[in-house]
């Protein structure tokens, strides 16, 4: 096995934190894939808002809105929330769209 794999596969785990963009190309495509369920169909972005929540439901309400909407936030506020041409094309609005509206109920 090569000397670097390991890191190279701790690299791309790491990455799916989703802390900062990646710049590697290979991880810059898995970070998209890993993001692109947040630009899936609204019916299918509830339904994983609603396996998020249940895999942290030993979280308090509060915490869990405040972590939660952090995160969202997060992803608003980059310039691009995907790194590849690909997916920015085929899910940025939509995914726009919906960390809008997770956001907005997690307000409620």
């Amino acid at each position: 096995m090569p000397d670097n794999l390991g890191q190279s596969v701790a690299n791309f785990i790491t990455a799916t934190k989703h802390t900062s963009a990646p710049t590697n190309p290979d991880v810059q495509l898995l970070v998209d894939v890993d993001l692109s369920i947040l630009g899936q169909s609204e019916d299918k972005f509830d339904e994983y808002e609603r396996q998020v929540r249940k895999e942290y439901e030993w979280v308090a309400e509060n915490a869990f809105v405040a972590g939660r909407s952090a995160i969202l936030k997060s992803f608003l506020d980059r310039p691009t929330i995907y790194s590849t041409q690909f997916f920015r094309n085929k899910y940025e609005a939509q995914t726009r769209r919906n960390i809008a509206r997770s956001l907005a109920r997690l307000r409620t």
